[in-house]
């Protein structure tokens, strides 16, 4: 198994699985009564319709730095939901509503299936700490709650379970909207729990940098990979990052175990159009270093955490960007790891910080 494909995985499939089970949820709210299990497929459709733009980000651009700060943008804003609840309304119910299902639903049905599917997918997005640009293409600015991993189980376990078992239940028996009801509670209070967590993780984190006396202007923290419980920060000064993470089975409330990352951002000409860009995307949060390539260079995104806390250089989002006749871009977007690394050689230093010290 090559853990760079884990990773992957991570990052987009369980990320899209989510999506489809918030979307699915959503048509069902809307037109289950009416039509049973096909709300599900439909609102499974809508929630997975921003994500798209990887692959018009894709067509759009041929720079990777570009395409990459396309996604999650204009897509996944409170205009397109708008506009494309009206659109695939309007084009679903022209090919729906005929032959023996005509006047079985109405077009104002499927212009909210369409809303809420395609609305409470960058809503959810923005408690990740990806970011949304909510309010593009008007202002680029990208929210980020930062409270849920990508991917976190327990929020989509639960919530996939439920819709499992209403579809067995006929469209118009009680106990499909009891189902329905359970698997939007469990996971709404979970997501509010994350939220309480946020706070709490945040308040150890500022306690720890001025009880360490590291200088700092700002600071983010985020929980890890599939879970709340570990959680990474990283704090900036002038030339360099601090790095730590603290897990909520820790026996202190203190951080004390700090990496310290060099900026380097004198390495390459920031300044660029789309190193900016990606300076964008980081929110200001990356490392630079030099490769073994003399012209290529290693950018580490520190929004996101060390596979390995005790390595600075484990990135989970790392980069590699190199001139490309005139023109800034990168390689890949994702770790880099030796092929005939094993799960636990990868994942398993997080997971054992995950049980505190």
């Amino acid at each position: 198994m090559q853990i760079d494909l884990v990773a992957y995985f991570y990052c987009h499939y369980m990320d899209s699985l989510t999506q489809i089970v918030l979307g699915a949820a959503c048509g069902e709210a809307v037109l289950g009564k009416k039509i049973g299990n096909k709300a599900l497929l439909f609102g499974a459709i809508g929630g997975t319709i921003p994500d798209l733009d990887v692959f018009v980000g894709a067509l759009l651009h041929s720079n990777e730095i570009q395409a990459m700060a396309f996604h999650r943008g204009f897509m996944h804003s409170i205009l397109f939901s708008i506009l494309g609840a009206f659109a695939f309304g309007w084009l679903i119910h022209k090919l729906y509503d005929k032959g023996k299902r005509l006047n079985t639903t109405s077009q104002k049905d499927w212009i909210l299936l369409f809303f809420w599917s395609l609305f409470t997918h960058p809503i959810l997005d923005c408690f990740t700490p990806y970011g949304t640009q909510l309010f593009s293409p008007f202002s680029d600015y990208r929210v980020a709650f930062n409270t849920i991993s990508v991917a976190d189980p327990l929020y989509t376990i639960p919530f996939l379970i439920s819709l499992i078992v209403l579809m067995f239940f006929k469209r118009t028996k009680t106990k499909r909207k009891l189902w329905l009801c359970i698997g939007v509670i469990v996971s709404s209070a979970y997501m509010t729990l994350t939220v309480f967590n946020k706070y709490y993780v945040n308040s150890v984190y500022r306690t720890s940098l001025e009880s360490n006396s590291i200088d700092f202007r700002r600071f983010q923290t985020q929980p890890t990979i599939f879970n709340n419980i570990l959680w990474y920060g990283v704090a900036e000064n002038d030339t360099e990052y601090y790095v730590g993470f603290y897990s909520l089975l820790d026996n202190k409330k203190v951080i004390t175990d700090w990496a310290k990352i060099e900026k380097q951002h004198h390495l390459i000409p920031m300044s660029d159009e789309d190193l900016s860009t990606l300076a964008w995307f980081s929110d200001g949060y990356y490392g630079i270093r030099p490769s073994e390539n003399s012209d290529e260079f290693i950018y580490s995104d520190l929004r996101y955490p060390l596979l390995n806390p005790d390595d600075a250089k484990t990135s989970l989002f790392t980069f590699r960007v190199f001139n490309n006749n005139g023109r800034w871009d990168l390689k890949n977007n994702r770790p880099e790891i030796n092929e005939d690394a094993s799960f636990s050689s990868v994942f398993g230093p997080m997971i054992e910080r995950l049980k505190g010290k």
